[in-house]
């Protein structure tokens, strides 16, 4: 009888979780809170919202990896779960699609946007004659070259936790979310510097949206490196099964190569002739 229940297939059959709902209920009240408070409304609703969606994700992927550590994440499994690391990905392609696009769209038609929009918003030409745009040979260039480097960090840590060197993989993430906060912190002078507002004209909302988005993606990014080096110090990850630290590094890759897109179209293609000196 017992036989006759047991498990003949790779697949894991999930125990009931309230974590499916509660996000998406959690998810709901967050958007909600977001449209109460951007029309003059409480920020709290949104704030309440935002924690309990924490809260379900942190829940949700402690049950992820309570299971890996039981045995159910075989290899049918964590093929599976890497198909939808990789749909996920894709969705924030299609995600910053949609920036890079409304940043194309003005500055490749100007006279357009100058028709549609208010007269002092381009003045038919792009960048706005009134913008004084960011140099991208200085404070955008070093965060280039301290993203590229991060993503250098984070495959020498992937190759020696491949390799059985543990040492070598809490170093390597380690430093990779070292230069993860460097950027933020660069990134947050560079918007204290800036000479323009996000609510001033089409410029600035769309370099803000694009570039403040990525910025959010690699606070995100730092925060799933920094559990994956909580994870690597109890000796969570194993050569053969280490879905969360590849699935993070992926992340980490992808937040590179925007930045790398970034950087060429709004920065270097995008300054115009009025760039500001420093």
């Amino acid at each position: 009888m017992a036989d006759a229940h047991a498990k003949h297939h790779d697949y894991h059959l999930v125990d009931p979780s309230p974590w499916p709902f509660l996000s998406s209920m959690a998810a709901f009240v967050t958007a909600i809170g977001a449209v109460v408070w951007m029309h003059g409304g409480t920020p709290w609703v949104f704030a309440g919202g935002f924690a309990f969606l924490l809260y379900t994700a942190i829940s949700w992927w402690a049950d992820v990896i309570k299971e890996a550590h039981s045995g159910f994440h075989t290899r049918v499994v964590q093929l599976h779960l890497r198909y939808g690391m990789i749909l996920f990905i894709a969705s924030e392609v299609m995600f910053f699609v949609a920036w890079f696009w409304a940043f194309f769209d003005v500055a490749l038609f100007p006279n357009e946007a100058h028709q549609f929009l208010r007269a002092e918003h381009t003045g038919g030409v792009w960048p706005p004659k009134s913008i004084q745009t960011f140099d991208p040979w200085h404070l955008p260039l070093l965060n280039t070259m301290i993203l590229l480097t991060s993503g250098t960090t984070i495959t020498w840590a992937h190759h020696a936790l491949v390799h059985g060197d543990r040492k070598g993989l809490k170093q390597g993430l380690a430093l990779t979310i070292l230069l993860g906060v460097l950027f933020s912190c660069l990134q947050a002078v560079e918007y204290h510097e800036a000479t323009f507002a996000f609510s001033e004209n089409i410029y600035g909302a769309t370099f803000f949206m694009a570039t403040g988005f990525h910025g959010f993606h690699v606070i995100v990014g730092t925060i799933f490196l920094a559990v994956c080096l909580v994870r690597a110090m109890k000796g969570h990850f194993t050569p053969k099964q280490h879905f969360g630290f590849e699935a993070a590094a992926w992340y980490w890759h992808f937040v590179d190569v925007v930045w790398l897109f970034l950087f060429a179209v709004i920065y270097v293609w995008g300054a115009g002739p009025n760039v500001a000196s420093h």
